[in-house]
């Protein structure tokens, strides 16, 4: 370990690589993660298929992908149909756990996921898949840093896709609603908003949100089936260190998570890459409790 540690300062060229990888996964963590905060933070719903969402809609882009449709068609085309998927999932399981106990939540959807991961074996069957766009690499000082072409498509249409929920969330009367909903949801009964289509639409709108990830997924890493857990931890360990409702937040916090892993999977190994997420997530839950104690010395 201390060797690796080593070549990163003998050889900084090398940290231009793994800060541009962590860049690029940090994007996708950040439309999952994001996804988890609005379902979070406006139904207090904790969904644990949250990463399965996500493999799910990469292997409706791969399905699409070899009947030959472009890429620019399968991604709305899956964003599309996530979101009627996950009407259906609020319709068929979400609204009967509304006004359950946070276990009930968990205990639902962690059972969502491990249907979906079956189904998806069934149908896919438990190979590692992924698409090939054929597209070229870009080499840099010397061929040392090597960037695939299709890892920058994914973050400009993260980066498109993250400004669109912005601006739908900020300008939309539908954005307005889901904001008012998650702030005080007896209130906006009262202002006469429907609060039962406004989570429907929110579920739907995350499910949508994480076809979109699993889009991106499926282009630049491979998808199987039992891999969505690893991105339901990356999205909580996000949605924990950023907080609810905080998109800036939650951008930072992914893009630190990817640069994380890339640098404990150079440093210590690529088999503990997925533990880094986990450790921040535990260090950032540490910290946090103890400014809580902090505080009530304080009121005290």
């Amino acid at each position: 370990m201390l060797d690796m540690i080593q070549l990163l300062f003998a050889m900084p060229i090398l940290n231009v690589g793994l800060i541009l990888e962590g860049v690029f996964v940090g994007a996708v963590f950040a439309l999952s993660a994001y996804g988890l905060a609005l379902v979070w933070g406006v139904m207090n719903i904790k969904n644990l298929a949250q990463g399965d969402f996500v493999i799910m809609g990469g292997y409706m882009a791969f399905a699409l992908n070899m009947a030959n449709i472009p890429l620019f068609i399968i991604l709305p085309l899956v964003i599309g149909a996530m979101f009627v998927y996950g009407w259906l999932v609020y319709v068929l399981m979400i609204r009967r756990i509304l006004d359950q106990d946070m276990f009930v939540s968990l205990l639902a959807t962690s059972g969502l996921s491990l249907l979906m991961q079956q189904v998806m074996n069934r149908i896919f069957g438990p190979e590692v898949q992924v698409i090939d766009l054929h597209l070229p690499n870009w080499d840099f000082f010397d061929n040392m840093v090597s960037v695939p072409s299709s890892k920058v498509l994914s973050l400009v249409l993260a980066a498109i896709i993250a400004a669109s929920v912005v601006i739908f969330m900020k300008k939309s009367r539908t954005g307005q609603a889901i904001r008012a909903t998650a702030q005080d949801p007896r209130a906006a009964r009262v202002l006469g908003i429907n609060t039962d289509q406004i989570y429907a639409i929110t579920f739907a709108f995350n499910s949508a949100i994480c076809g979109a990830a699993g889009v991106l997924v499926s282009i630049i890493w491979v998808i199987q089936p039992f891999y969505g857990i690893t991105y339901s931890v990356r999205s909580f360990a996000v949605v924990t260190a950023a907080g609810l409702g905080n998109l800036p937040g939650v951008i930072g916090a992914a893009f630190g998570i990817g640069l994380v892993e890339k640098f404990t999977g150079f440093v210590i190994g690529t088999a503990y890459e997925v533990a880094a997420p986990v450790t921040a997530l535990v260090l950032v839950l540490i910290w946090r409790t103890m400014l809580m104690r902090q505080n009530r010395q304080v009121l005290r």
